[in-house]
């Protein structure tokens, strides 16, 4: 039973059991506190508005039985399904593209091979409802189509929400809104906001971005997976559903937020790399351990430590890292 984590992922051989049960006895108070909280502002009639203090409750962390509800409500993924109904299952009906499925299929056995939920065996698997999403997503949003991490997330979706077509609308929203253009076969936007993180780090934590220049180091080689699958199989399970908590209400920013503190958190580790395949070590090292296990405390730590971080900034940059990333297109 302990070998699998409560989302249906197994535990790896040096699973640190003790320090878990540590920090989990601890959280466990701080969830059923902020359990009673949400139950008290929802008051039985599942709605919210948008406000400072269900701004201040998302960065505090959603509770598993209200996650899906306040994902759906807070990205506007809500009333984009009550406003098409029936359109997730007129898809999965309709003229299907055959390059499109090959590909979706393909990639079906590598996603979550850890994961008891989406084996062959288990019942229900859970690889049928990825399938239909990613087919309906691709059907839908024929500009992207299909590429790969997207079957991480619409699995963690899944996982989270057990509705296929509320799993179809939340992909919708992240794909479609909240992360510009990170999907695209070109992947425009995700080369930029890799650029910007770089721009980010200059500012924030100099001593690491003049490491990364002096041993040409570029930012894609360490960071590319964080913004694709959006810190899946990257942090623990807990740490990215309360970073995709904040990440369907505050927007793409959060990523930024996150990578930053990772960086700031352990730049003197960083700082001992001498040499280029150090480097991409010390940048895998950094998303493990206590710092990102603790999901309460490293969420408070990630609108605190990088500081101020206005979206006017993140925008300027974005514009700046575009025309750079064109001219070396």
């Amino acid at each position: 039973f302990y070998r699998v984590d409560p989302y249906g992922f197994e535990r790896p051989e040096d699973f640190d059991y003790a320090s878990y049960e540590a920090f989990f006895s601890r959280y466990l108070v701080v969830l059923t506190r902020r359990a009673i909280k949400w139950s008290k502002l929802l008051k039985g009639n599942n709605s919210i508005q948008k406000s400072l203090k269900v701004k201040r409750y998302i960065r505090k962390g959603i509770p598993n039985e209200h996650r899906a509800l306040i994902w759906m409500i807070v990205s506007g993924a809500q009333t984009n399904m009550e406003q098409n109904p029936g359109y997730y299952h007129r898809l999965l009906e309709g003229e299907k593209n055959d390059k499109l499925l090959e590909a979706i299929k393909t990639d079906m056995n590598r996603t979550f091979p850890d994961n008891v939920k989406f084996r062959k065996t288990a019942d229900p698997c859970l690889q049928h409802a990825l399938y239909n999403v990613l087919v309906a997503y691709g059907h839908h949003n024929k500009a992207v189509g299909y590429c790969q991490g997207m079957n991480f997330i619409a699995g963690y979706l899944i996982l989270i929400t057990k509705n296929e077509e509320e799993s179809f609308w939340l992909l919708d929203a992240l794909i479609g809104r909240i992360l510009p253009d990170y999907y695209s076969p070109a992947m425009l936007g995700l080369k930029t906001d890799q650029e910007v993180l770089g721009e980010l780090v200059k500012m924030k934590v100099p001593a690491v971005a003049e490491l990364m220049e002096r041993h040409g180091v570029m930012w894609t080689l360490v960071v590319s997976r964080w913004f694709i699958c959006l810190f899946i199989d990257i942090l623990p399970v807990e740490t990215v559903l309360r970073i995709w908590d904040c990440l369907f209400y505050e927007g793409s920013k959060i990523i930024f937020r996150v990578a930053l503190t990772l960086i700031k958190q352990h730049q003197a580790f960083i700082l001992e790399a001498t040499n280029f395949p150090d480097i991409c070590d010390k940048f895998k090292q950094i998303t493990k351990g206590a710092f990102v296990t603790e999901c309460h405390s490293f969420m408070q730590k990630i609108f605190t430590d990088p500081g101020s971080l206005p979206m006017a900034t993140i925008n300027k940059l974005r514009e700046t890292c575009r025309e750079k990333v064109l001219s070396q297109g």
